[in-house]
């Protein structure tokens, strides 16, 4: 019967081509003179069953055409009884026979989708080969959520909690879905976590400052806090000393309580100062400088700007640093701006006493070209 059908297929195809010969000869000037079957060929199985393919298929689509199982396990292939290399062009009426891996769960090769080495012919062959590997990347995402999500149980000591129980508690039907979505660190593992853990009650931040507050004003002695300041009835409150109108002693200081960073101290005169406690009177706390080094022990410095108003000129800057030099006062940073020929210079300055810095900034402003020197 296979011999029979072998027959038959080839008379059908020599029968096709004479009459595309025949045909070809009476409209060559029509462009004529195609086979009917020019876009198609037709192969036979080991059992002698016709496979339809596109033309210049190859034995990997023969083989997915027959099963898509088929097709992933191939490794080689025989045609007319000879091995050949599976990205080889097939004739119709040629015999093929796959030679598959012998394990079950062997998967198609990623050069199977490069088209330069032609391995694929037939778009569906194509789809079967990229939905393997999508399936592949899939469940390679799956066992990373699952293995981040495992570990994360552990270090809480939540092992016997369901694991299913948990995906619908975060909002997944299945535990898959969340494992797959934690693999692609599209939910994080911190929703879990607040999950596990029991939510504590939510704390009034003006109730708590209203407490604060409460205790200092009943204190009797002010008590020493961080950064050579003292607060008003609080031990060791973190304290920051304010970026816009950096104080430094003897300044006259005011405190003002922030959400999360302390207190934050700033000079009474700062602008900034007195609209925050304008807003907010009930978060101002009193508090003031610390006592001074003694003598032999480095006291703190504290950084302070200073602003001068110049006609430019070669060697300013040198001039304006010596001044500071020589009263040990270091510079730390310096801005310029020029205005025409006139310059605005922004300098800061480490110092432990404004009161000497009011001297040193009167000497400054005898320097040749300077208008105006002063604290900003």
């Amino acid at each position: 019967m296979a011999e029979a059908r072998k027959t038959v297929l080839r008379q059908l195809l020599a029968w096709e081509r004479d009459v595309a010969h025949a045909d070809g000869e009476d409209h060559v000037a029509a462009g004529a003179g195609k086979g009917l079957f020019d876009d198609r060929i037709y192969i036979f199985t080991p059992a002698g069953a016709i496979i339809d393919l596109p033309a210049r298929a190859t034995p990997v689509d023969f083989a997915y055409t027959l099963h898509t199982d088929l097709g992933h396990r191939c490794r080689g292939a025989r045609v007319d009884g000879a091995m050949v290399q599976l990205n080889t062009p097939l004739q119709s009426g040629q015999t093929v026979e796959i030679v598959t891996a012998k394990d079950a769960g062997a998967g198609p090769s990623l050069d199977w989708l490069n088209p330069e080495l032609g391995y694929l012919q037939s778009p569906r062959a194509r789809a079967k080969v990229r939905a393997w590997f999508n399936a592949l990347a899939v469940q390679q995402t799956i066992a990373r959520g699952r293995d981040a999500v495992e570990k994360l149980l552990q270090r809480e000591g939540r092992t016997a909690i369901k694991l299913e129980e948990l995906a619908v508690q975060s909002g997944f039907r299945t535990a898959e879905a969340l494992f797959e979505s934690v693999g692609k660190d599209e939910y994080s593992l911190r929703n879990i976590e607040t999950l596990l853990r029991p939510a504590e009650p939510p704390v009034d931040a003006d109730e708590l400052l209203a407490q604060r507050i409460a205790r200092s004003e009943s204190a009797a002695a002010l008590k020493p806090a961080s950064g050579g300041v003292l607060v008003v009835g609080m031990d060791s409150l973190l304290t920051q000393l304010a970026r816009c109108c950096k104080p430094a002693p003897p300044d006259n200081i005011g405190g003002y309580v922030t959400r999360g960073s302390g207190v934050a101290i700033h000079r009474n005169d700062c602008s900034n100062f007195r609209q925050m406690v304008g807003r907010h009177p009930e978060r101002r706390i009193a508090v003031a400088w610390g006592q001074q080094a003694p003598r032999g022990e480095r006291a703190a410095t504290y950084a302070v700007d200073i602003g001068v108003e110049a006609s430019d000129r070669s060697g300013l800057l040198r001039d304006l640093c010596d001044v500071f030099a020589k009263d040990k006062m270091h510079v730390s940073g310096m801005q310029t701006r020029t205005r025409g020929e006139g310059v605005s210079i922004t300098l800061t300055v480490q110092t432990s006493d404004t009161a000497q810095l009011a001297q040193v900034l009167a000497r400054a402003a005898q320097l040749e070209g300077v208008h105006g020197v002063r604290r900003r």
